[in-house]
């Protein structure tokens, strides 16, 4: 090879190289192991905790912070002495000293911190499916674990229009709308990009509950100034918990601030008593969050359905006798049905303190109720005149039912009231 073809072809593999690594570095993107990160998301208008804005003023918290705080310190019967005794409480240490990395702590930690439970969950699943949260820069949130709902409670309209800011995976199956999330590290690992990715996080579902509840509202963008979605991080033993709500873009046309705010911390290693502190906050976080997201769904739903905010009647019988037993005055049961705080299988197991507990209705029946409805004469029927007699009977005899329509489903609705009832809704 002469020295003219040599040098020529130092050359072309000099360029290929650089070519190379240009595109290397074009797709690279800044993940929160970087130490660049929390100041992009800075620059973007998404918040952490403790950040001072060059006019030396805070971040604002929440309007509800001081209600997410009261719901985090409900009592948890699972928790109790005679359910987590101090030899539960020891577990817990072995299980943490021996938690080595980051999976371990997923495996084998968090499963005794939240318990079981029956809420929609996942692990490790990366964020493909939505809108980039600033400017396409960074990588996909991929939170260790969080919470969701099933896909179809979501009516296929509310997610066909809002699908880039609430349905996370490109698999369409994993649980939408997260709003909890947590971030976990092993002893070796940081509790900085901990932080910073619990901050991704909350940005990611504050703006799904932004994005929902605006859908339902009918507003352009509804900032009530109140939080809706949870992140934690757990790091040596420090579980700490923040909430991240949404405020009004500081520019025209720009995009929604996101402000995070630590709501607790716990050092769950130290005593017994700190644990069920903290272990309860968790797994009333979770419980909340649940609370938001059905919430924010239901209305959602109404409105795809162009129901507003009337009572939603998908299936006109069952749908109609619950709504009414809603609204009549019942007392949870004092037997809690709560998790059993070891059971090591995953963390969407856990049981609501109200799933599976005995509902003692007021004094007025659910079947009496939709009674009271005025149907007219000439629609009446002989089983409902046998009904109304048979409740006066009971009512006289000092009985009242309890959960009518586990027991009798929709019999006592026939269709003359049904109808009336679905016409008075309307």
């Amino acid at each position: 090879m002469s020295s003219s073809e040599s040098a020529q072809r130092s050359r072309v593999e000099s360029s290929s190289t650089r070519n190379t690594f240009s595109r290397t570095s074009t797709i690279r993107k800044t993940s929160a192991y970087d130490a660049g990160f929390e100041q992009h998301l800075v620059e973007n208008g998404i918040y952490p905790h403790g950040h001072e804005h060059l006019d030396d003023r805070d971040s604002p918290g929440p309007d509800n912070w001081e209600e997410i705080n009261q719901a985090l310190a409900q009592p948890r019967p699972s928790l109790s002495p005679s359910r987590f005794s101090d030899g539960a409480f020891r577990a817990f240490e072995r299980a943490n000293s021996r938690a080595y990395n980051e999976a371990k702590i997923m495996s084998s930690v968090l499963p005794i911190i939240a318990g079981s439970g029956d809420i929609p969950s996942q692990e490790n699943i990366k964020y493909t499916n939505l809108a980039p949260l600033t400017d396409g820069t960074i990588t996909a949130p991929k939170p260790d674990f969080y919470d969701g709902v099933r896909p179809e409670q979501l009516d296929r309209r509310v997610r066909n229009e809002l699908g880039r800011y609430i349905v996370p995976s490109k698999n369409l199956s994993t649980p939408a709308l997260p709003n909890f999330f947590v971030e976990a590290k092993g002893p070796d690992g940081s509790a900085a990009v901990a932080k910073r990715q619990a901050c991704y996080d909350g940005a990611i579902g504050a703006r799904a509950m932004l994005y929902t509840r605006s859908y339902a509202s009918g507003d352009d963008m509804e900032y009530d100034g109140n939080a809706y979605t949870i992140t934690s991080t757990y790091h040596d033993g420090t579980l700490k918990m923040y909430t991240t709500h949404p405020t009004q873009p500081a520019e025209p046309d720009g995009n929604p601030n996101y402000h995070m705010t630590q709501l607790r911390t716990f050092a769950m290693t130290n005593t017994l008593e700190t644990f069920r502190q903290a272990a309860g906050a968790f797994r009333n976080a979770r419980d909340w969050a649940k609370e938001q997201r059905d919430d924010a769904i239901a209305a959602a739903n109404r409105k795809a359905n162009g129901h507003g905010n009337a009572p939603s009647i998908e299936s006109p019988g069952l749908d109609l006798v619950t709504s009414f037993a809603s609204e009549a005055p019942s007392q949870a049961s004092t037997t809690s049905v709560d998790e059993v705080p070891y059971t090591i299988e995953s963390l969407s197991q856990e049981t609501s303190l109200t799933s599976d507990t005995t509902v003692h209705e007021s004094e007025t029946s659910t079947d009496e109720l939709v009674l009271d409805l005025k149907t007219p004469a000439k629609r009446s029927s002989r089983h409902s005149q046998r009904l109304q007699r048979s409740q006066r009977k009971r009512r006289n005899a000092g009985t009242t039912l309890r959960n009518p329509y586990a027991h009798h489903g929709v019999h006592f609705l026939n269709k003359t009231t049904a109808r009336t009832a679905r016409a008075l809704l309307k």
